[in-house]
């Protein structure tokens, strides 16, 4: 079983990330939520840029990925799920929940943390927000990510399904939420109880720094709710809301280079959390 689940693991990924990649894609076109002013090639020729790099990234920087340390985690009995007799079960589904929580605790940590908001601040200053600004994050962020993650899974211990699981829908719910569509009010009201939707991860993209402070949730939506950091509307409506952030609003800052040496570019004030509130007025 070990074997089956690391051999066929890209395949499941990569299946995974192209399929729900061309349905957002087609959505989009048929229903968008918002009209887009920036020409797609710019944009999705340099957002799907960085996927390649960043994979190629992962691939070089890491001997292991997660669901292979889950693996010898299993063997070599190390972590919590390992150490304790739970159900499978049990140990499956609070994998995925406590991971979804070290995401989105990660996700404040980089809006709050100067240094760290320069690598996160790419992700932000996207002009536009269709399925594409869901896979637009800089290198070092993700190997940053990819060092938590490993970490977690080390001391958790979790099934290896489990993080397998969770890596398919981190990614899948990313496009899902980043998505240029249009849900009516009703559904999105009654999905995003279950999910984080479009309209309701939109509002974290405003420019507006109390509202970019808020939803920062990819996967599960319990996590904003219960922590005190869910918005439910920006106060400009989802059409007539500003995306980005103040610092980059040149569509030039939109290209592949641009973007790999953003975090060295200009001050790292403005960000949402502890913010020079001096600087902002």
């Amino acid at each position: 079983m070990s074997e089956l689940l690391l051999t066929y693991e890209p395949m499941i990924r990569l299946s995974a990330f192209l399929g729900i990649l061309a349905v957002m894609i087609i959505w989009e076109l048929a229903s968008p939520c918002r009209r887009l002013e920036i020409p797609r090639l710019i944009r999705w020729s340099n957002n799907l840029g960085i996927v390649v790099v960043n994979t190629i990234v992962v691939r070089l920087t890491f001997p292991v990925v997660a669901v292979g340390l889950a693996l010898q985690a299993d063997n070599q009995n190390w972590g919590l799920f390992n150490l304790i007799d739970v159900p499978f079960w049990l140990a499956f589904v609070l994998s995925v929940m406590l991971l979804d929580l070290v995401i989105y605790l990660q996700h404040v940590m980089v809006h709050a943390v100067p240094i760290l908001w320069r690598l996160h601040r790419m992700h932000h200053a996207d002009l536009e927000y269709d399925v594409t600004t869901g896979l637009r994050f800089h290198p070092i962020e993700i190997i940053l990510s990819m060092g938590i993650k490993l970490a977690v899974v080390f001391a958790l211990g979790p099934p290896a399904a489990a993080v397998l699981v969770f890596e398919v829908l981190l990614n899948g719910t990313a496009m899902f939420n980043h998505g240029n569509v249009h849900l009516p009010a009703g559904l999105d009201r009654l999905l995003r109880w279950i999910v984080v939707t479009p309209d309701m991860h939109r509002v974290h993209h405003s420019v507006r720094p109390e509202e970019a402070n808020s939803n920062f949730g990819f996967n599960l939506p319990w996590w904003d709710r219960l922590l005190g950091t869910y918005r439910a509307q920006p106060k400009d409506g989802h059409a007539g809301m500003t995306i980005g952030i103040k610092q980059f609003r040149n569509p030039r800052d939109l290209w592949l280079d641009r973007l790999l040496v953003q975090p060295w570019l200009g001050p790292a004030r403005g960000y949402p959390i502890n913010r020079d509130r001096e600087a902002d007025k």
